[in-house]
């Protein structure tokens, strides 16, 4: 009865999001910075693995995954993100389970602009300064696993965006589920509803205009912003795990598909490969693609292709679940020249 219920809650969640959006709004919403993903592992599968992620980078794509770990995991995070453009990501996340079903996670990701000078209208070659602009969230994840290998996961983010005289401020709920089947835990299911948040607006003395009254005098009138929303998504994905070591073999060949529909956009659609020998030398690819382009709305960021490799090197011999690892991805897109990710981790 309990997987009854929870498939019952998983589907109307998933139909709920599925029809509440479509590409007529892309655009519309804003925290775009939801939508980045500054773990290596993930994105060298173009964060596809909605089903089989697990630890400190399941906070990011589904939480459900924190739990499906031993011990503790420690992870930064970097991206350069659409090179050429001097914007990079820059993330630290702590999991721990209990060794009981449970386990919690925290996270920070920040966005840097790099250097943005300063510009009026009175001194449109600069003021001699630079913007201080600051895009933060943070994230705080509960996940429990079942015996039925069933896990559930929620994770409570707030939303920080602004410069030193506008700011705004949210809040973002995520929500997933994992399933996981065979004898050898070799199928695995998920499903995550990512970014369900409250409304946001800019505020402060940054939208504040000076305007002349009708007696003469000036008078400070702070315009109203306009509110938006956060970017909703639903992933659906699957696993299957070829050669697993269960049956006698050093290699492992995972098989990966998944579903993403955007209340804001175009649903996407894609599959992605990963290898690993003796889970410690690990190289991943994927592709992506939107559903129903057309020429009414805009052309996706990245044209769909991923790729990426990890290293892991076990403090124990024989034991890749106490490990030290070093990970690289790679995403192509339409313009500049792709966006870059490296990552080092400890699982302790």
């Amino acid at each position: 009865m309990k997987k009854i219920y929870l498939l019952a809650l998983c589907f109307g969640l998933a139909t709920s999001v599925a029809f509440a959006g479509n590409p007529d709004r892309q655009g519309e919403a804003g925290a775009a910075q939801l939508l980045m993903n500054p773990w290596a592992t993930s994105a060298g599968l173009h964060s596809m693995n909605t089903s089989s992620v697990f630890g400190v980078e399941a906070m990011r794509i589904n939480p459900a995954g924190v739990s499906r770990f031993n011990g503790t995991e420690v992870k930064l995070g970097y991206a350069n993100y659409l090179q050429g453009t001097d914007i990079a990501m820059q993330a630290i996340g702590v999991a721990s389970s209990n060794g009981k079903g449970g386990a919690i996670g925290f996270s920070i990701m920040s966005l840097d602009f790099g250097d943005i000078p300063v510009t009026t209208t009175a001194q449109p070659e600069g003021t001699g300064g630079d913007l201080n602009i600051n895009f933060l969230n943070i994230g705080l994840t509960y996940s429990y696993t079942f015996e039925e290998a069933v896990s559930v996961g929620v994770t409570l983010r707030g939303v920080s965006e602004g410069t030193s005289d506008v700011s705004s401020f949210g809040f973002a709920v995520d929500a997933g589920v994992q399933y996981v089947a065979g004898e050898n835990d070799e199928f695995k299911f998920g499903l995550s509803l990512r970014n369900i948040g409250s409304r946001m607006s800019y505020g402060g003395q940054g939208i504040t205009v000076t305007a002349q009254a009708s007696e003469g005098d000036s008078r400070a009138l702070q315009e109203r912003s306009f509110a938006f929303e956060m970017p909703t998504l639903l992933n659906v994905g699957a696993s299957y795990d070829l050669l697993t070591k269960a049956e006698g073999s050093k290699n492992r060949l995972t098989l990966m598909g998944n579903f993403t529909a955007n209340s804001f956009g175009r649903d996407q659609l894609g599959v992605a490969a990963e290898y690993a020998f003796k889970e410690q030398f690990i190289a991943r690819v994927g592709y992506r693609s939107d559903i129903e382009q057309s020429e009414l709305t805009e052309v996706p960021l990245y044209d769909g292709l991923s790729a990426g490799a990890s290293i892991r090197v076990p403090f124990k011999k024989g034991d890749p679940s106490r490990s030290f690892s070093i990970d690289y991805a790679w995403r192509n897109t339409r313009v500049f020249n792709g966006t870059h990710n490296i990552g080092i981790g400890i699982n302790i």
